[in-house]
């Protein structure tokens, strides 16, 4: 069995800046990958191959594909793109430029056009719809994430993990019809329970508190599965047998082929994970490093070879691509112009080529082992598209080649799950699918500062949210409370900490974690004024109707919440 999962995410950029940082990443992601992709799994059904993929879709970007206001940005971004396209062929032209590169010009019009019609034509102006859509025909499963990609093992409150679920399972039941059976941890961190505290100058937290398990709290919210690093699961402790009815059998008492998967802990089996103090367990796949590693790496992997478009060299005038990789160690002024032809002839090689291997590791296991065999290869969908142009080419090659072959086929996370039926289990290890497996990537020197301002900013809330318990609110004071959580949660987004560590955007990410926190500060200053006075100033209610029109998400899930947790 082989299960493909597509992390599908981007922080919420809507209303926060176009180009270079902004929502020109959401267009870039809609035209490059999504919408690709989507056209993908519609030409493979239309030819009888059910494309049995997983996606993720984090409830941040369906909140931003699904707004009002997306569809209009989107067509302006196209058509925008599409007339850079001609003014570099004007300027390619005075410059005496070579004819190919001339060409490429009207190839880039004529694509974006595309992009444009089948959004707003084929597909209803609707990328969220059209996801539902190939869930309800059986063709792909989809999964949630946190509510804003939270990262959860270093939140300081159990209560901000059970919030990042709870209202990612609602706002995914109002976008795709139904609740979705598995999660994708942001930046698959997992945290098990233990006496947790911080060592940053936060006095709140700074003793030790018994802490739940990132499983518990899953299990908890009805979640069955997850997806981790294979480094984590080679570090996990085995902790025994769990039979169907529930009853475990420790490690020692185990023997056998149970005590051989137990042993080896293979990325290719599907384990249970939970610890010896708790009953709760949920099931989890592995990432399968050597087989994904061959589609990921741009210096080793698929994407760097030569006739692939180049990521890095821009035309000047539009940040428009005309070149192919070329050598991927050479310098931009080496790189040669781009040829369609050969690219997509070269990622159907490497599709049928990666087919293959894939076929034969399944092949491999199954010589060793008896037991089913589960290759789990999960990848950001932005790698197809985005980061590597010609990447749904090459991935419809892939599904094609394993649906020809009688030796394996993809299957959803969720049917791969039923099938198996997990019944070992581990204990995993505090861990990431960061650098060196750990929280290094989002707590470090460069952040340790958001991370500060978060914990005071958790503690602020539930500080206010004790002070003055919800039967005492009025409809003004809930409409605050909403809005001082929506920034607390769009604050604790890990992407801000990714884009400072990495330097990808540093200056965005630390603007707009500071703005966030900022908001939220004053939000929690309006709502005790409001809850000790009665009174609410235009000051204020501008100050807030500002905010809302800017970040006016997950209005219906943040007070059922608050209905819930009353």
């Amino acid at each position: 069995m082989t299960c493909f999962v597509l992390h599908t995410h981007l922080p919420y950029v809507l209303h926060h800046g176009a180009w270079p940082h902004g929502s020109d990443w959401l267009c870039e992601a809609t035209a490059e990958c999504y919408l690709p992709l989507i056209g993908m799994c519609d030409r493979l059904i239309a030819d009888g191959i059910r494309p049995g993929l997983t996606f993720d879709i984090s409830p941040i970007l369906c909140e931003q594909l699904a707004h009002r206001d997306f569809p209009e940005l989107f067509i302006r971004y196209c058509r925008e793109h599409a007339e850079l396209a001609a003014a570099d062929r004007s300027i390619m032209e005075s410059q005496g430029a070579e004819a190919h590169l001339i060409e490429m010009t009207s190839y880039w019009e004529q694509w974006y056009a595309d992009a444009a019609e089948m959004f707003s034509g084929r597909y209803r102006s609707d990328i969220i719809g059209q996801f539902r859509r190939l869930q309800n025909e059986g063709a792909i499963e989809i999964m949630t994430c946190g509510a804003t990609h939270g990262y959860m093992p270093l939140l300081a409150e159990d209560e901000s993990l059970q919030r990042q679920v709870e209202i990612a399972l609602h706002a995914h039941e109002r976008h795709f019809g139904r609740r979705p059976r598995g999660i994708w941890l942001p930046e698959c961190a997992y945290r098990p329970g233990y006496p947790w505290r911080t060592f940053l100058p936060v006095y709140a937290y700074s003793k030790p508190r018994d802490r739940e398990s990132v499983e518990s709290i899953l299990q908890r919210n009805g979640l069955s599965y997850f997806v981790t690093d294979e480094a984590a699961l080679r570090s996990a402790r085995p902790l025994g047998f769990v039979d169907q009815h529930g009853q475990r059998t420790h490690y020692e008492d185990t023997y056998g082929n149970i005590r051989q998967r137990l042993d080896e802990r293979s990325a290719m089996d599907v384990f249970r994970v939970g610890s010896t103090t708790s009953d709760a367990s949920v099931s989890v796949f592995t990432r399968h490093t050597q087989t994904a590693l061959q589609v990921w790496s741009g210096s080793t992997g698929y994407p760097g070879d030569a006739d692939y478009l180049d990521f890095h060299k821009k035309f000047s005038n539009s940040a428009l691509r005309y070149w192919r990789v070329t050598d991927n160690k050479a310098d931009m002024a080496y790189k040669q112009p781009y040829v369609p032809e050969w690219a997509i002839k070269r990622a159907r090689e490497h599709g049928r080529h990666y087919a293959a291997m894939i076929i034969d590791t399944i092949q491999q296991r199954r010589h060793s082992n008896p037991t089913p065999a589960v290759l789990t290869l999960p990848f950001d969908t932005e790698l197809f598209g985005h980061w590597w142009f010609e990447g749904p080419v090459f991935f419809e090659e892939v599904l094609r080649t394993i649906h020809a072959s009688p030796h394996t086929a993809t299957l959803t996370l969720g049917d791969c799950h039923e099938a198996v039926h997990p019944d070992c289990l581990v204990a995993l290890p505090e861990s990431s699918w960061g650098r060196d497996g750990d929280h290094s990537v989002w707590m470090n020197d460069d952040t340790q500062w958001t991370w500060q301002k978060e914990y005071q900013l958790e503690f602020q809330v539930r500080s206010l949210m004790e002070k003055h318990p919800q039967e005492r609110w009025s409809s003004e004071m809930r409409r605050v409370a909403r809005t001082m959580m929506r920034e607390l949660l769009l604050a604790q987004a890990s992407d801000w900490q990714f884009l400072i560590s990495t330097f990808s955007a540093r200056d965005y990410a630390e603007m707009r974690f500071h703005n966030h926190v900022e908001d939220a500060k004053r939000c929690c200053d309006i709502f005790e004024h409001l809850a000790v006075t009665g009174m609410l100033s235009d000051e204020d209610r501008g100050c807030l109707d500002e905010i809302d029109a800017r970040d006016g998400i997950f209005e219906a899930e943040i007070d059922l919440y608050f209905a819930v947790h009353g």
